[in-house]
Protein backbone atom coordinates (compact mmCIF):
# COMPACT_ATOMS: atom_id res chain seq x y z
CA UNK A 1 0.00 0.00 0.00
CA UNK A 2 1.31 3.48 -0.83
CA UNK A 3 2.61 5.47 2.12
CA UNK A 4 0.91 8.68 3.24
CA UNK A 5 3.92 10.99 3.64
CA UNK A 6 4.82 13.07 0.60
CA UNK A 7 8.52 12.89 -0.14
CA UNK A 8 10.59 15.33 -2.21
CA UNK A 9 10.17 15.41 -5.98
CA UNK A 10 13.04 16.54 -8.20
CA UNK A 11 12.43 16.81 -11.93
CA UNK A 12 14.88 16.75 -14.81
CA UNK A 13 13.47 18.63 -17.77
CA UNK A 14 14.79 19.09 -21.30
CA UNK A 15 13.95 18.41 -24.90
CA UNK A 16 14.23 14.84 -26.13
CA UNK A 17 17.83 13.81 -26.85
CA UNK A 18 19.37 16.28 -24.39
CA UNK A 19 20.64 13.63 -21.98
CA UNK A 20 18.10 13.30 -19.15
CA UNK A 21 18.19 9.52 -19.16
CA UNK A 22 21.99 9.43 -19.49
CA UNK A 23 22.32 11.70 -16.46
CA UNK A 24 19.78 9.75 -14.41
CA UNK A 25 21.51 6.44 -15.23
CA UNK A 26 24.58 7.86 -13.47
CA UNK A 27 22.76 9.73 -10.70
CA UNK A 28 20.58 6.83 -9.50
CA UNK A 29 23.48 4.48 -8.63
CA UNK A 30 25.36 7.40 -7.01
CA UNK A 31 22.36 8.11 -4.78
CA UNK A 32 21.98 4.41 -3.94
CA UNK A 33 25.69 4.22 -3.00
CA UNK A 34 25.03 7.00 -0.48
CA UNK A 35 22.07 5.18 1.05
CA UNK A 36 19.44 7.35 -0.66
CA UNK A 37 16.53 5.32 -2.04
CA UNK A 38 15.30 7.00 -5.23
CA UNK A 39 12.06 6.32 -7.03
CA UNK A 40 11.43 7.42 -10.59
CA UNK A 41 8.47 8.70 -12.57
CA UNK A 42 9.11 9.02 -16.30
CA UNK A 43 6.79 10.83 -18.67
CA UNK A 44 6.50 9.74 -22.28
CA UNK A 45 4.57 11.22 -25.18
CA UNK A 46 4.60 7.86 -26.94
CA UNK A 47 1.89 5.23 -26.74
CA UNK A 48 3.38 2.69 -24.37
CA UNK A 49 2.57 -0.67 -22.88
CA UNK A 50 4.50 -2.72 -20.35
CA UNK A 51 2.50 -5.82 -21.25
CA UNK A 52 2.69 -7.93 -24.42
CA UNK A 53 -0.04 -9.10 -26.80
CA UNK A 54 -0.74 -12.80 -26.33
CA UNK A 55 0.01 -12.81 -22.60
CA UNK A 56 -2.93 -13.58 -20.29
CA UNK A 57 -2.54 -10.30 -18.38
CA UNK A 58 -2.62 -8.33 -21.65
CA UNK A 59 -5.72 -10.14 -22.90
CA UNK A 60 -7.58 -9.69 -19.59
CA UNK A 61 -6.69 -6.00 -19.47
CA UNK A 62 -7.83 -5.53 -23.07
CA UNK A 63 -11.08 -7.33 -22.14
CA UNK A 64 -11.95 -4.31 -20.01
CA UNK A 65 -10.16 -4.33 -16.65
CA UNK A 66 -9.77 -0.67 -15.65
CA UNK A 67 -6.70 -1.50 -13.56
CA UNK A 68 -4.40 -4.50 -13.67
CA UNK A 69 -1.53 -5.55 -11.44
CA UNK A 70 0.97 -8.00 -12.87
CA UNK A 71 3.10 -9.48 -10.10
CA UNK A 72 6.05 -11.82 -9.75
CA UNK A 73 8.65 -12.52 -7.07
CA UNK A 74 10.98 -9.96 -8.71
CA UNK A 75 8.62 -7.01 -9.29
CA UNK A 76 5.06 -5.88 -9.83
CA UNK A 77 3.47 -3.24 -12.02
CA UNK A 78 0.14 -1.45 -11.78
CA UNK A 79 -1.41 -0.48 -15.10
CA UNK A 80 -4.33 1.95 -15.18
CA UNK A 81 -6.24 2.55 -18.38
CA UNK A 82 -6.85 6.18 -19.36
CA UNK A 83 -9.33 5.86 -22.25
CA UNK A 84 -10.13 9.56 -22.25
CA UNK A 85 -6.40 10.38 -22.41
CA UNK A 86 -6.83 12.53 -19.34
CA UNK A 87 -4.07 14.92 -18.36
CA UNK A 88 -1.53 13.22 -16.12
CA UNK A 89 -1.34 14.52 -12.55
CA UNK A 90 2.23 14.19 -11.29
CA UNK A 91 1.29 14.46 -7.62
CA UNK A 92 -1.36 11.77 -8.04
CA UNK A 93 1.20 9.49 -9.71
CA UNK A 94 3.70 10.18 -6.90
CA UNK A 95 1.03 9.33 -4.33
CA UNK A 96 0.77 5.83 -5.85
CA UNK A 97 4.38 5.13 -4.81
CA UNK A 98 5.23 3.45 -1.51
CA UNK A 99 7.05 6.23 0.34
CA UNK A 100 8.19 3.81 3.04
CA UNK A 101 10.65 2.47 0.45
CA UNK A 102 11.80 5.85 -0.92
CA UNK A 103 13.66 8.96 0.17
CA UNK A 104 13.24 10.94 -3.05
CA UNK A 105 11.26 10.71 -6.28
CA UNK A 106 13.15 11.69 -9.41
CA UNK A 107 11.00 12.83 -12.30
CA UNK A 108 12.00 12.68 -15.94
CA UNK A 109 9.86 15.03 -17.97
CA UNK A 110 6.78 16.87 -16.71
CA UNK A 111 8.66 20.07 -17.56
CA UNK A 112 5.58 22.26 -17.06
CA UNK A 113 4.94 21.10 -13.47
CA UNK A 114 5.64 23.60 -10.71
CA UNK A 115 8.14 21.50 -8.77
CA UNK A 116 11.87 21.72 -8.14
CA UNK A 117 13.66 20.89 -11.37
CA UNK A 118 16.99 20.83 -13.08
CA UNK A 119 16.70 22.02 -16.66
CA UNK A 120 19.24 20.52 -19.06
CA UNK A 121 20.52 22.16 -22.22
CA UNK A 122 22.78 20.80 -24.92
CA UNK A 123 25.04 22.96 -27.08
Amino acid sequence: MAGKTMIPLLAFAAWSGTGKTTLLKQLIPALCARGIRPGLIKHTHHDMDVDKPGKDSYELRKAGAAQTIVASQQRWALMTETPDEEELDLHFLASRMDTSKLDLILVEGFKHEEIAKIVLFRD
